[in-house]
């Protein structure tokens, strides 16, 4: 039986919250991370436009609209330019993170709020909004129960992507608190993500950030026509919480207590490396191993302390982590990774093709790795990364990196996040002077109506 319900629920409250930020201005910092994510976000779906999977993507959806699907001709609704761009944007595992979840909150809703105000309301200080209130709220939902999600076998960005851009798309068209409830409540019954894509390198994590994005873009505008949502979607003892993380129990007060007073997102991290999060700090330990002179020749093994918590998506089975099955499955194989990054100095897209995960260098070196556990590992509060490496002559040598580069400790800087961006669309195939304009475009998107004609080929 049912247990009391409460009189006011959590998502109410966190509706209350919403509505009221809407008569007050965003701070500058939340403004600049908000315009981070936009260019972020746009870079790494021009980075995939030519991929296999987004080629996939594309020709699954099948429906046609005004919205832009970013570095593509075609113009579909505001779901399938959603679904299309937050597969594209979370693709090459090159996204923001919070440190915290880890969720990666720009691929999810940046293209859920970017399509519904491009489709219903085109406004760039609607789309800053939506952008700013969908991304704290994805990010600050991985707190109330950290691990759990993982744990009981789903991606948290996709259970909690569907709530953040339900949030966001709410918030960037103006919803009262009741729409907003019943966003939330119907975003709830759309939320879904298995991790099982681990065993074989499959794509479907890919679309887990674009799947959420239409889910909740798709639930926001039930709700605004009156479609009715459980107000109880997150606490109830059958919500979100008790189907994805095994508990109704939780820190809720990480999702509302300071809500709209204290933006968690302006620490939202963001990557110089396309893959899985956990192990950039690992890459940067082997690529400073490779810059004091080691070779892979040189190393009898290397062994790394590592969080509990990662094993079994980055370090188990061990073997699979060292001989991935395929350039995709390598992003998730620290072994592997890091090896790459002593081998070759850096860690690029060019990294995780089919054809590079046969280097015959990088595989032998990766077969030397294996890992220890640090019971005393801040994971996921903080990403750290330590290797020991034994060279066949006896020495020990030790790297540590305390902190994820890219994040909080260590931020890319708007330079850097630009750089990254024209990168990305000169991998996508678009030439210095086209980027250039998009990227102006991206810049001040959020100072008058949005128009992104310019991002369609």
């Amino acid at each position: 039986m049912d247990k009391k319900l409460p009189e006011i629920s959590i998502a109410q409250h966190l509706a209350e919250r919403i509505v009221m930020l809407g008569t007050s201005a965003l701070p500058a910092r939340v403004r600049t991370k908000c315009t981070d994510l936009l260019v972020d976000v746009a870079g790494l779906c021009l980075a995939a436009r030519n991929e296999d999977y987004m080629s996939s993507a594309l020709a699954g959806w099948d429906d046609e609209g005004l919205c832009t699907a970013i570095g593509h001709a075609r113009t579909l609704t505001a779901a399938g330019a959603a679904f299309i761009n937050g597969t594209a944007a979370h693709g090459e595992d090159f996204d923001d993170t919070f440190e915290g979840g880890p969720v990666h909150a720009g691929a999810v809703v940046v293209p859920a709020v970017l399509a519904a105000c491009e489709r219903y309301r085109p406004d760039g200080a609607a789309a800053l909004f939506g952008i700013a209130v969908g991304a704290e709220v994805l990010c600050r939902l991985s707190l109330v129960t950290p691990k759990a999600v993982h744990k009981a076998g789903f991606h948290p960005t996709a259970i909690f992507g569907a709530m953040g851009a339900a949030a966001g798309v709410g918030a960037s068209l103006g919803f009262s608190k009741r729409q907003v409830v019943d966003a939330l409540g119907i975003a709830g019954s759309m939320a879904s993500g298995i991790i099982e894509y681990l065993a074989e390198g499959a794509w479907t994590k890919r679309l887990h950030p674009g799947w959420a994005a239409q889910s909740g873009l798709h639930a926001a505008l039930l709700a605004r026509s009156g479609f009715f949502g459980p107000r109880t979607v997150f606490e109830g003892v059958h919500g979100l919480f008790h189907g994805f993380a095994h508990t109704t129990e939780g820190n809720y007060d990480a999702l509302i207590g300071d809500f709209g007073t204290n933006w968690v997102i302006e620490t939202l991290a963001f990557k110089p490396y396309p893959c899985g999060t956990m192990a950039h700090p690992y890459i940067d330990c082997a690529r400073r191993l490779g810059a004091r002179g080691i070779k892979s020749v040189d190393v009898k093994e290397m062994i790394c302390e590592v969080a509990e918590g990662t094993v079994h998506r980055l370090w188990e089975p061990l073997v699979a982590k060292q001989s991935p099955a395929n350039g995709y499955a390598a992003k998730f194989a620290t072994p592997f990774i890091l090896a790459t990054g002593l081998v070759r100095g850096s860690v690029g897209l060019d990294a995780f093709t089919d054809a590079a995960v046969q280097d015959a260098e990088i595989l032998t070196l990766a077969g030397r790795v294996r890992y220890v556990i640090d019971p005393d590992n801040p994971y996921p509060n903080a990403f750290t990364g330590h290797i020991r490496a034994v060279l066949n002559d006896g020495t020990v040598i030790e790297e540590r990196q305390p902190h994820f580069r890219g994040g909080a400790q260590e931020p890319l800087t708007r330079e850097d996040i630009e750089d990254k961006f024209m990168r990305n669309a000169q991998h996508g195939g678009w030439g210095g002077q086209r980027s250039a304009a998009a990227l102006g475009l991206l810049a001040n998107l959020y100072d008058g109506p949005i128009n992104l004609a310019l991002l369609r080929q």
